[in-house]
C-alpha cells in the first residue's frame, strides 16, 4: 500500500473522528448519523488529490459539521 499524504490522513482522521462520535448517539439514529457522514465524504471523491486549497475547505467545513452533529442535544439528522 502506497504511503499517505498529510492531507489523506487528515481526511481519513476526520472520517475516524465522526464514526467514533457516531457511536455516542442514540443507537435509532446511528444509521441516519452514518449514511450522513458517508454521503458526505463521498460527494467530494471528485476532488483531485492536488486541489490542496478546496481539499482543506472542505476539511475545515468537516470539522465545523463534526463539531455541531457532535453536540448532545443533536439526537437525530435526516
Amino acid at each position: 500500500m502506497a504511503r499517505l499524504s498529510g492531507l489523506q490522513r487528515e481526511v481519513l482522521s476526520l472520517y475516524r473522528q465522526c464514526l467514533r462520535h457516531i457511536r455516542q448517539k442514540p443507537e435509532e439514529s446511528r444509521g441516519n448519523f452514518k449514511r450522513f457522514a458517508r454521503a458526505e465524504f463521498q460527494k467530494n471523491l471528485s476532488v483531485s488529490k492536488k486541489d490542496f486549497s478546496t481539499i482543506e475547505y472542505l476539511l475545515r467545513r468537516g470539522r465545523r459539521q463534526l463539531e455541531t452533529y457532535a453536540s448532545p442535544g443533536i439526537r437525530s439528522i435526516h
